[in-house]
This record gives structure tokens, sequence and C-alpha cells, in this order.
């Protein structure tokens, strides 16, 4: 005989932490792509993983099964979540720049994000994305999403504390990051503040203040496309460790 409730709730606890990843997950879960592909996606790959990792959960019908569907989804929330803090970082760092280099006036629609974003963030926003396509990091993802229920089967995560410190703790790395991205750039045009200060000086009758920004720009535009050659690597590390920052947030959760 079929236990319809056995098998529904089988799917719904491996179909949550799926559905979960898809709404924070660079690329995946970005508002470009219509909401039907997202749920195609969701759908075939809880039907291909169903099979391999279906539980069987004998729970009373009220506050068990709500936690456990909470706990899921937000599982694989955080999974999406700390591989979107990359791009969190890397629009941090173009906002940066563009105040630097002149360009935060100047905005443009992301569609990514679905609002208007200064250009400086949406040019490095879709340098990164291209390199998080071509070192193919959403494969990773979808990966470590799969063995995910090899260690932490559905239905067994459990909310800590020392999980949401862990979050809280991946959050902060966003201004390391965008720090780091932002540093060459940064640092050139901060130099160049100082030589144009000390020009302004010594000969007060040059416009320095028109010319300055000019500098800057052609500056820091020149140093950030230098800069933009060591980029896959400093991605390919990023994305490392957050995919195994993904794998110390499961074994918390365990």
């Amino acid at each position: 005989m079929i236990d319809l409730e056995t098998i529904i709730g089988g799917v719904l606890f491996v179909g949550l932490r799926i559905g979960g990843l898809f709404i924070f997950a660079p690329f995946l879960g970005s508002s470009s792509v219509p909401m039907r592909v997202k749920a195609a996606l969701a759908v075939s790959m809880t039907a291909l993983l169903y099979p391999a990792h279906r539980t069987v959960l004998h729970l009373s019908p009220s506050t068990a099964w709500t936690q456990i569907v909470i706990s899921e989804f937000i599982i694989g929330l955080l999974i999406g979540l700390s591989m979107n803090l990359i791009f969190d970082a890397v629009q941090f760092a173009g906002h940066i720049l563009g105040i630097q280099m002149g360009f935060s006036l100047v905005n443009v629609f992301d569609p990514q994000t679905q609002a208007d974003t200064p250009v400086l963030a949406a040019f490095q926003q879709t340098i990164a994305l291209l390199i998080f396509l071509r070192l193919d990091v959403h494969y990773w993802m979808l990966r470590s999403v799969a063995r995910s229920y090899d260690y932490l089967p559905a239905g067994s995560a459990v909310l800590r504390g020392s999980l949401v410190e862990m979050s809280l703790h991946s959050a902060a790395s966003i201004w390391t990051a965008g720090l780091q991205l932002a540093a060459p750039a940064l640092a050139a045009t901060m130099l160049a503040d100082l030589a144009l200060a000390l020009i302004g000086k010594a000969s007060p009758h040059l416009p320095v203040l028109f010319i300055g920004l000019s500098i800057k720009s052609l500056l820091g535009t020149a140093v950030l496309i230098t800069a933009l050659a060591a980029w896959p690597r400093f991605f390919e590390a990023a994305f490392s460790r957050a995919i195994g920052g993904c794998e110390a947030t499961l074994r918390l959760a365990h």
C-alpha cells in the first residue's frame, strides 16, 4: 500500500532545501531568470535527488513538521546566501570606487538586483558573474547541495546559535573582500588626490579642481583594468572558501 503522506513529506523535505537555494543563489536565483524556469529546475532536482535521499519520518502533525520545514528552507537559503555574499562584496567595491572616481552619479538598471545601480558597480558585478560562470561555480553549488544530503539527511537539520553566529561572520567578510577588490584603484586615486593637493598648494592659480576629477577617473580606470587580470584567481579562491563555508554550515546544523 502506498503511503501518500510519507511520500509527500519526503519530497517536501528534499525540495525545500533546493527551493531555498534558488532564492539567493547567484545566477540561478537572479530576478532576470523567469520564475517558471526556477520552479522547473527545482522540481527536476527534487525528482532526481528524492529516490537516493528520501527520508521516512514519523512526526506529529503540528510543531515537528513546522520546525523541519523552516529548518530545511533556511539551510537552502544559507547555502545560496553564502555564495551571493561575494557578489555583494563586488558591488560594495564598485560603490567605493564610483565615489572616488567620480562615477557615483551615473546609474544603470541592473537586471540582477532589479534596481538602479552605479555604473561601476554594475560593470564589476557583470565581470564577477562571467567569472562565476566560466569557473562553473553554479555546478559546484548544485553538487554541494546534492552532497549535503549524505551527511545532513532531509529532515534532520537543526537551527542552533552557532549557525547564526557563523552566518553573521560570513556576512562581515563583505567589507574585507570589497576593500581587497577596490584597493589597487582606491590607492592610486588617493595618491592622485595627494599629488593634486600638493600641486594646488604650490601653485594656487592652477585649475586643479577642474582637471582633478578627469585625472582620477582615467587613472582609476587604467588601474582597475590592469587589476582585472588577477580577478579569476581571486574569485576562484573566494568561491572555494564559500563552498567550504557551506559545508561547515551544514555540519553545524547536524
